[in-house]
């Protein structure tokens, strides 16, 4: 809705998107929202990004991420 900021595609088709970045400067569209994760499971006929839950106990008000990358043991 307010776009993204960076995406992780996995080899399995798995997309991971980074959404939220507030930076000087840059207009934002939703300037109280927190930063979000997203998963697209580009598998699906019709994929559609799916938010991530945030584990309790993180920082949510101040998530502002900026890139994405995924480690793969």
């Amino acid at each position: 809705e307010t776009g993204s900021e960076d995406i992780d595609i996995l080899p399995n088709g798995l997309a991971f998107i980074s959404s939220g970045l507030k930076y000087p400067g840059l207009k934002s569209f939703a300037p109280d929202k927190p930063g979000e994760i997203f998963l697209m499971d580009l598998n699906e006929d019709s994929p559609r990004a799916v938010e991530l839950r945030i584990s309790r106990g993180f920082d949510l008000a101040s998530f502002n991420p900026h890139g994405i990358s995924t480690y793969i043991d």
